[in-house]
């Protein structure tokens, strides 16, 4: 106790070193959420299949035969985050230790499997250095406290979900679920906001969020969002109250509206394809952590 006690005194009296010990962790773990972000999906659709091949069996006794093989060429045998090793996808080049630092291997690889010489996608290196730059600002504003602890795992969370609701349209329940209790646990002792606010956020998050789905559903015979979104949005009420719930809605729209505009203007994607509102629900949120009480005084402020 007394040694973490002199490390956060150390940390206080020393902010630069705390940001840059900070800043390296976040490099080593962006490295490793490229494992989650790439290998969670895979291991839902995995289950997907094990339980829709088991219920069948139930009911007929026998597999259709397009259930008789793995979809997307799932291969066979333990697939965990852990297990197998990292690998080049086209050579099957097991990835050693000294190719998997955070950027630097990248750039020494000039961007190439060192076997084949296929390209790597700057997407990995990119991952590292937004989790390292996000997490040194968290330990920049927060300082050595169980706050900046709190937000680095929010923020972490962020990064995971954005990417793989990017990817895929989904927002893993292994993922948002446990982000909603650890709001509440953590408002307790009211660490962000009081628990009354937290739990009451968490309620309306969800609810204004399926509201919205079934009356969109109603008029339209369509759905417009997943469910997914709302255990995030209840999640974002857990952490930061029912009080800003209305700034993260307006800030996800604008921030999805710009993103949007720019995909269709820049690469030219088409406009009726659905994108995912979960990465504008998470910088959204975020921003509102950050700024949300600056923008609400602005906003009163021109108002009043």
């Amino acid at each position: 106790m007394q040694t973490s006690n002199n490390l956060i005194l150390y940390f206080t009296n020393n902010p630069e070193y705390l940001i840059g010990v900070v800043f390296l962790f976040g490099l080593m773990f962006g490295s490793f959420f490229n494992v989650v972000i790439y290998r969670t999906p895979i291991m839902l659709y995995k289950d997907w299949l094990a339980n829709t091949r088991e219920f069948i069996n139930e009911l007929y006794g026998k597999l259709p035969k397009e259930l008789e093989l793995d979809p997307k060429g799932f291969k066979s045998g333990t697939f965990n985050l852990a297990v197998p090793n990292s690998s080049c996808p086209k050579c099957n080049h097991e990835i050693k230790f000294y190719e998997n630092i955070p950027v630097v291997s990248y750039l020494f690889l000039r961007g190439k499997c060192s076997a084949c010489n296929t390209s790597i996608s700057i997407r990995y290196p990119a991952v590292e250095l937004v989790t390292g730059i996000l997490s040194a600002f968290v330990a920049y504003q927060l300082g050595a406290s169980l706050q900046m602890l709190a937000i680095l795992v929010l923020t972490w969370s962020f990064i995971c979900l954005t990417m793989i609701d990017y990817d895929h349209h989904i927002l893993p329940d292994q993922i948002t679920l446990p982000l909603l209790w650890m709001g509440l646990l953590l408002n307790i002792n009211s660490t962000f906001v009081p628990l009354e606010s937290a739990v009451i956020g968490a309620a309306a998050g969800y609810l204004s969020l399926w509201s919205i789905y079934q009356v969109f559903k109603l008029v339209t015979g369509k759905e417009g969002m997943g469910f997914g979104d709302f255990k995030l949005l209840a999640a974002l009420g857990a952490w930061m109250g029912w009080e800003v719930l209305p700034l993260i809605i307006l800030l996800s729209s604008l921030v999805g509206s710009i993103i949007g505009i720019s995909f269709i203007v820049i690469k030219g994607r088409d406009k009726n394809i659905p994108f995912a509102f979960g990465p504008y629900l998470a910088i959204a949120g975020w921003i509102t952590f950050f700024w949300g009480d600056a923008i609400i005084d602005y906003y009163k402020y021109q108002i009043l």
